[in-house]
Order: structure tokens, then C-alpha cells, then sequence
């Protein structure tokens, strides 16, 4: 597969054109606003061609997928665009800027017949991938989790700071504990959260939550861009618990690693190091091929924004919300 990619953001050069470049796939072009930027990023990774404008790369006729790294608030315009040329979409998180318009771009990609996967990387590491497998087969009475995803963001004028661009620290990093809840907890039915605002940007840039589950289950949900990094999950059960740290943007060039707890037994499981970038993008590849649902396709992004919205929407209404 040749993938053109729109924007040189920074998640592009750092992970997925050096993921790209470990798999049997290729980018063979790359756009900006900026025109020297284009080439300049180009020239850095050797991509053949480069345009200054994304819909210029749009009519490159060698590629045939794009993946969408732009600010949160401008996913759903370009995926759509690229469906309606024809080409499959992997597109970064969130893949839209609310439920509503993420269950739009999902049915506009449907009807031009183009897969298109949501781009939640660590769903395709081996460990979360045994985490899961771990929680089904040895937990019991699965009851509680929590999970948090935290750092600290610097640049007053970052576009994660613009809330016309949807920005805020639950959509950035605060999806990523929803979707890990969701994964072990199914979907939600009720959510209540609290938000703080301490740059004044008009965006989230602290917030707490907690996801009710119909069975009795809840999630404790935490991100921020006012604290020092932390990301983890923790799984509880009647007969013990799972935990797992640099859970969401693992590293690469180390090991990694799963601590548990069950009927009075703990052990600790190691995973070699893996590019779990390069995973999602062979799993995209496959699914594109296939044409089966990717495992974080346009139903699990619509069900993860839905639970988002629901929590933003508590946290300015400061009530408990019910989901639909």
C-alpha cells in the first residue's frame, strides 16, 4: 500500500512515517499548507513527492490511502474528502469533533465504499492485547477500572489549546482512557464529569470522570496537560486485578511490561520491544485488502465519541448525563 499523508505534524515524522518505513508499505507522498515545509519533510524521509496544498495530494494518482494527522477539529473535512477520492482513510483520534459528526464522516466513508479505521494505536499492542485476553479468562466479577492519561503541555499556542479546532485534554489524551474503559467494560450508560480551564483557552486542560456501566461496573477517567507524564489502567476484579503503566503511547525501544494479581497469585509478564505504529498500519493494510471491519473502525470511533461527549458535556452541565 502507498499512503500519502496529510500535514507534517509532529505524530507523522515521529511515528507513522518511521512505522511506515519498518513495514512492507510505503508513503509516497506528503502535503502542507506550507509548500517548503512539504519539501522539506520530504527530503528528511525520502518520500518522492510533496505538495503544498492537501488537495493536490489528493489527486495523486500513486497513492492509494491517506493517513489524516491534522488538528482534532479538521479530521472529519479531509477523511471525508479523501473518501470522496476514492481513498481508504486512516485517520488519527479522535476521527471527529463530536459523535454527530463522527457517525456523518462514518456513513460518507460507507457509501463511497473505502475503509476507513480510527487511528488508536495501542489497541494493536501485543500486551493490550493480553491484557484482554487475561481479563476474560482469568478475572472474575470485573467491577471497576481506572484510567489516566496526563502530561504536560508547554506551548500556549498549541492547536491542542483551540477549541475551534477541538481541542482540550480529554479529546487529546483523555480518549484513550474511554476507549481502554470501553474495551474492558463495554459501553457505558451513564457519565458524570468535572473540568478545569487554567490557561483560559476555552478548552478542558484537567478533567475527571466516571463512566456507569448497566451491570454495576464503573471507570474512573483522568486527563490533563497541567501535570508531569502518567499513563496507566488498572482492572479490578472480584479475584484480583491487572495494571498496566506506559499503557498508551508505549515505547519502542524497550520492553514492556503487565502486573497482575489473581486468586492470591501475582506475576509480572514482559513484551519485546514493538512498533505498535507499524502494527496499526499492517492491520489497516489487511483490512483495506480484506475488506473487514478494522478493530477500531467507524462503529468503535462513533461509540468512543459518544461516551466523550457525554463527558464533556456533564462537566459543563455539572450533572450526571445518561447515554443513549
Amino acid at each position: 500500500m502507498e499512503f500519502g499523508v496529510l500535514s507534517t505534524a509532529g505524530i507523522a515524522r515521529k511515528a507513522f512515517l518511521p512505522a511506515v518505513e519498518a513495514s512492507d508499505h510505503a508513503v509516497g507522498a506528503i502535503a502542507s499548507r506550507d509548500g517548503e515545509r512539504a519539501r522539506s519533510v520530504a527530503e528528511e524521509y525520502a518520500i518522492p513527492r510533496h505538495y503544498g496544498s492537501y488537495e493536490a495530494l489528493l489527486e495523486d494518482e500513486g497513492i492509494d490511502a491517506v493517513y489524516v494527522p491534522l488538528p482534532n477539529g479538521l479530521h472529519a473535512e479531509w477523511t471525508r474528502a479523501a473518501a470522496d477520492a476514492g481513498l481508504d482513510v486512516l485517520c488519527e483520534k479522535p476521527l471527529a469533533a463530536d459523535a454527530a459528526e463522527a457517525r456523518a464522516v462514518v456513513e460518507h466513508c460507507r457509501d463511497r465504499d473505502v475503509t476507513l479505521m480510527e487511528g488508536f494505536m495501542y489497541r494493536y499492542h501485543p500486551r493490550t492485547e493480553r491484557a484482554v485476553e487475561l481479563a476474560r479468562e482469568e478475572l472474575e466479577g470485573v467491577h471497576s477500572m481506572s484510567a489516566t492519561f496526563k502530561f504536560p503541555l508547554d506551548d500556549p499556542g498549541d492547536v491542542r489549546l483551540s477549541p475551534e479546532l477541538a481541542g482540550g485534554s480529554l479529546m487529546d489524551v483523555g480518549c484513550y482512557p474511554v476507549s481502554v474503559a470501553r474495551l474492558f467494560l463495554g459501553e457505558p450508560e451513564r457519565a458524570f464529569a468535572s473540568a478545569h480551564d487554567s490557561r483560559n483557552a476555552g478548552v478542558d486542560t484537567d478533567l475527571a470522570g466516571v463512566l456507569e456501566f448497566g451491570d454495576g461496573a464503573s471507570a474512573r477517567i483522568a486527563s490533563g496537560f497541567d501535570s508531569q507524564l502518567v499513563q496507566r489502567y488498572r482492572v479490578e476484579g472480584e479475584n484480583g486485578w491487572i495494571e498496566v503503566e506506559d499503557a498508551f503511547d508505549a515505547p519502542t525501544e524497550k520492553e514492556t511490561k503487565l502486573t497482575y494479581r489473581v486468586d492470591g497469585r501475582e506475576g509480572t509478564e514482559t513484551f519485546d520491544p514493538v512498533d505498535q505504529f507499524r502494527l496499526e498500519v499492517e492491520q489497516f493494510a489487511s483490512a483495506a485488502e480484506s475488506g473487514d471491519p478494522p478493530r477500531t473502525g467507524g462503529e468503535e470511533a462513533v461509540a468512543n465519541m459518544e461516551a466523550i461527549d457525554a463527558l464533556a458535556e456533564s462537566a459543563e452541565r455539572g450533572e450526571v448525563l445518561t447515554l443513549d
